[in-house]
Formats: C-alpha cells, structure tokens, sequence
C-alpha cells in the first residue's frame, strides 16, 4: 500500500498533466497554466525523495509552489 508522501507525489503528477492538457487546449492560459504544471511537478519530485523536507529558497529554484494559480 502506498505511502502519503506516495499519494501526494501521484496527485501532484495527475495536477500537473491537468494543467498541461488546459494549456493545449487554451493559448490565453498558457503560460499560467504550465507554470502551475512545472511547479506540481517539483514538488513531486521533492515530495518522493524529501518527503519532510523544507522547500528550498525561490534562488534555487525558478518555480515556487506559491505560483499555484
């Protein structure tokens, strides 16, 4: 059975490919909606390999999961 840092990061994943298929389908909500996509995606990542981890400076990283839109 899958962990909660598990179900998160698969959440996440299932978000960002979301956002994705809106930004195909919307050239007016494009950038937005893969900014959205690229952070879920980050935070995924850092949820499966740090799951209590604390997010790292926005220097280190160009997303911010405080994007989300």
């Amino acid at each position: 059975m899958a962990n909660n840092a598990e179900l998160a990061a698969k959440l996440l994943r299932a978000a960002s490919n979301f956002f994705r298929a809106i930004a195909d389908q919307n050239p007016e909500l494009k950038e937005q909606m893969l900014t959205n996509a690229d952070a879920c995606e980050l935070i995924a990542d850092r949820v499966e390999v740090d799951p209590l981890g604390i997010p790292a400076d926005e220097a280190e990283s160009p997303h911010n999961p405080e994007q989300l839109n």
